[in-house]
């Protein structure tokens, strides 16, 4: 059994394209925000679109699932802290991000990380470079991308991460988002696939 995490560790603009996509470039080290526990749905749950937003937005990202305390980690230690792979979705308020100047509020609205259907471990998936995440829309596709396309990879992030703050069992890692993100309206479906992993689906409605 995975705990509940304690914090959802989030990597912005690790894919080149999809930072150009934003007008941003790719950073020099990984870009950390956080969005809260409450944040957090399981597959099938819908996700709310706030008043306070007119322009809310899908990420769909490769998550991992944190199985051992991790701190000041080197490469194998951080490799071997992981319990599994599995499907996010970064729900985020295009429109807040960029009058916030700051990330909290646009990522962090309740139902704004979708994540699962479950979490796989690496032994039954392929290498981690060679994962793939796709993010479709009414079954249309709107993002495809893969782990080596990422600026980061996944074990430098942990790397980077377990030196700044304590990864704790349960903890969820997202590992950023490749291009294609767009809008998200009432009455949609979002999905998040990771191959291998599951699919991640949820639908969306206004906030009353």
């Amino acid at each position: 059994m995975i705990p509940r995490p304690t914090k959802i560790v989030c990597v912005g603009r690790n894919y080149a394209k999809h930072a150009q996509e934003l007008g941003n470039k790719v950073p020099e080290q990984p870009l950390l925000f956080f969005k809260p526990p409450s944040s957090l749905i399981s597959n099938g749950d819908p996700i709310l679109l706030p008043r306070a937003s007119q322009q809310v937005e899908h990420e769909a990202e490769i998550g991992v699932v944190i199985g051992k305390s991790l701190r000041r980690a080197d490469r194998a230690a951080a490799r071997d802290a992981i319990a599994g792979i599995t499907c996010v979705n970064d729900v985020t308020a295009r429109d807040l991000q960029r009058s916030d100047g700051q990330w909290t509020r646009a990522k962090g609205f309740d139902t704004f990380c979708p994540a699962g259907p479950g979490v796989v471990p690496l032994a039954e998936l392929p290498p981690l470079e060679e994962l793939e995440v796709i993010g479709r829309v009414n079954g249309n596709e709107r993002q495809h991308g893969y782990a080596r396309d990422m600026a980061f990879d996944i074990v430098t992030i942990l790397v980077y991460i377990s030196g700044i703050m304590t990864l704790e069992p349960g903890d969820l890692v997202a590992t950023g988002t490749p291009a294609g993100v767009g809008p998200l309206e009432p009455g949609d479906t979002v999905e998040v696939e990771v191959p291998g992993v599951g699919l991640l689906s949820n639908p969306v409605i206004a906030e009353n």
